[in-house]
């Protein structure tokens, strides 16, 4: 496989595969980076069927774990359109595959903009879900949030921006032709909320039977494959 490190603005990027009118923008999700194990996967079967896969680092993940305290969605979205753009400069055909924050991040980036197809992987669809959750675990109230401002825990940080920022930035609108895969277990992108989603958005969603939010073990990665295969 051709994989070719560049650097977009600064940002670490990897080009896995040749030249081609079909790019797809990948993003990762929390504690992974551009060399995810479902990117080698996601990219040695797009490869195949002529797409090339843009892949990179967030901030505060892989080469920049260090380079800010962190993490926030406008940054995220500004970076994606950095990808967008780069994008746009070498193909014609502009496709997604989100990982699950990185979906929620393209959610957030592209309802507007012209991508011909996404494929999301145990995608978050409602982050304010999330946060709630997490404050319930952290047994603060949202007035105790705003107060403390960061909030440390032993799954995620909660910041009160990100929170604010995901408030004003409802997902009202998504008019791509889109598929979801999630693990039967998994806790995070809960089935109810994904379900949700995809029925006002016209999505096909697969679940793994079994599965869990990380689709890291070999079976969950054969399944992954066989149904990104048949997607592409």
């Amino acid at each position: 496989m051709n994989l070719n490190k560049i650097r977009v603005n600064g940002i670490p990027v990897l080009i896995w595969g040749e030249s081609s009118d079909r790019i797809i923008i990948a993003a990762h999700g929390s504690h992974s980076s551009k060399l995810d194990d479902c990117m080698w996967v996601l990219a040695d079967e797009a490869i195949k069927h002529g797409y090339q896969v843009l892949s990179f680092d967030l901030p505060q993940h892989g080469e920049r774990v260090y380079e800010t305290d962190f993490l926030t969605p406008d940054e995220c979205v500004r970076e994606l359109m950095l990808m967008y753009g780069y994008a746009k400069e070498h193909a014609q055909r502009i496709s997604l595959f989100g990982c699950s924050m990185g979906a929620y991040f393209q959610l957030l980036t592209f309802p507007e903009i012209d991508i011909e197809r996404a494929w999301f992987l145990s995608p978050i669809t409602d982050m304010k879900r999330i946060i709630h959750n997490l404050m319930g675990y952290c047994h603060i109230t949202e007035e105790e949030f705003k107060k403390m401002v960061k909030v440390e825990n032993d799954i995620e940080p909660l910041y009160y921006p990100y929170y604010q920022y995901v408030r004003k930035h409802p997902i009202t609108n998504w008019p791509h032709e889109t598929y979801i895969l999630r693990g039967e277990t998994d806790t995070l992108s809960e089935y109810s909320y994904v379900k949700h989603f995809s029925d006002c958005f016209g999505c096909e969603l697969t679940e793994q039977k079994g599965g869990e939010h990380w689709f890291h073990t070999e079976p969950e990665l054969d399944f992954f494959r066989l149904w990104i295969r048949d997607r592409l």
